[in-house]
C-alpha cells in the first residue's frame, strides 16, 4: 500500500471479504476500521448486516457502529460528520483510519467531500410523496423529480424510493435544488489509499448465496423476532417495522414475513438471494470510479 496514505478505503460488492481485508491489513499499518455500511449503525442488527463480531472489535477498534436503534433516524450528514470526526481522531493518535464497507453512497460522500445540508426530516411532505408513489408509481414520482431538480435526478436510482422522496422533501424545505446543495470539497487523492475486493462475478454469487445461509443457520430469523419484540415496546407495529429504513438492509423484510408467518424459509432464501445479486450490481456503479 502507499505508506504516505493518510486515510485507506476497502470498497467492493457485497460477501467479496472487505471485512477479512480490513482485519488483515489493519494488524500491519496500525489501523482502526470506520464503517461505511448504513445499516452497521443500528443496534441489534448484527447477524443480517454482518456486522463485526465481539472477537473481531476486539481485536481491532471499530467506529460507528451500534448508534442508533432500529427506528431512529440517521442521516447522510450525521455520517459524514461522525465519519469524517472519526478519521480525524485516529489520525491525531498516530494510527491510520481504515474506510471498509459496501454503502457506496458513503464512501462516495467522504472521497468526494459531500457537504450535505442537515434538514430534519419533515413527516408531512414524506407522507405526501410515499402516498403520491403508492398511488402513481415509481416513474412517475421520479418524474416528479425530474421537473424539479433534473440534476439531481441523474445522480439518484430512481428504484430507491426513499432517496428520491429526500431529495423532493429537502427541495420542498429548503426552496433550493436538492443538486446545488450537494456542495463537493473533495480529499486529496494523494491522502488516499484505495482498495477494491473483487473476484469474478459468478464464484461472487455463490460466495454471497453460502453466507445467507450461513446467517440462517446463525439465527437470522431469531434476531429479527428480537428486534420486532423491541419494535413493539416502542409502539412500531410488524407493518410498520417493514417501512423503517433500518429494516430496508436486504433480507429483513423477508425475515419479518417469515416471523409473521407470511413466507417460508425457502421462498425468503430465493428472494433474498435475487435481491443480493441486484444489489451486487447497484454496488458496481457506485464504486466503477474507483476501481483500478
Amino acid at each position: 500500500m502507499n505508506a504516505q496514505a493518510k486515510l485507506v478505503i476497502i470498497i467492493g460488492p457485497t460477501a467479496v471479504g472487505k471485512s477479512a481485508k480490513a482485519m488483515a491489513l489493519a494488524s500491519e499499518i496500525d489501523g482502526e476500521i470506520i464503517s461505511s455500511d448504513s445499516r452497521h449503525v443500528y443496534r441489534g442488527m448484527d447477524i443480517g448486516t454482518n456486522k463485526p463480531t465481539a472477537d473481531e472489535q476486539a481485536k481491532v477498534r471499530h467506529h460507528l457502529l451500534n448508534l442508533r436503534d432500529p427506528h431512529e433516524a440517521f442521516s447522510l450528514s450525521e455520517y459524514l460528520d461522525l465519519a469524517r470526526n472519526a478519521i480525524d481522531d485516529i489520525s491525531a493518535r498516530g494510527k491510520t483510519p481504515m474506510l471498509v464497507g459496501g454503502t457506496g453512497q458513503y464512501v462516495r460522500a467522504v472521497i468526494e467531500g459531500w457537504q450535505v445540508p442537515e434538514v430534519p426530516p419533515n413527516e408531512e411532505i414524506r407522507r405526501h410523496w410515499t402516498n403520491f408513489a403508492e398511488t402513481h408509481g415509481i416513474e412517475a414520482l421520479n418524474r416528479e423529480l425530474i421537473k424539479r431538480d433534473q440534476a439531481a435526478a441523474t445522480t439518484i436510482d430512481p428504484r430507491n424510493v426513499r432517496r428520491v422522496i429526500r431529495a423532493l422533501e429537502v427541495i420542498e424545505v429548503t426552496g433550493q435544488k436538492w443538486s446545488e446543495l450537494q456542495r463537493k470539497n473533495p480529499m486529496d487523492s494523494g491522502a488516499l489509499q484505495i482498495i477494491n475486493v473483487s473476484m469474478p462475478r459468478e464464484a461472487l454469487y455463490e460466495r454471497a448465496d453460502a453466507r445467507i445461509l450461513q446467517m440462517m443457520e446463525d439465527g437470522w430469523l431469531d434476531e429479527t423476532k428480537r428486534l420486532l419484540t423491541f419494535l413493539t415496546s416502542v409502539g412500531v407495529d410488524a407493518a410498520k417495522a417493514k417501512t423503517l429504513p433500518s429494516m430496508s438492509a436486504l433480507g429483513y423484510g423477508e425475515m419479518i414475513d417469515m416471523a409473521l408467518g407470511q413466507l417460508s424459509m425457502a421462498d425468503a432464501i430465493t428472494r433474498i438471494k435475487a435481491d443480493t445479486r441486484r444489489f451486487i450490481r447497484m454496488q458496481d456503479a457506485w464504486f466503477r470510479p474507483y476501481w483500478k
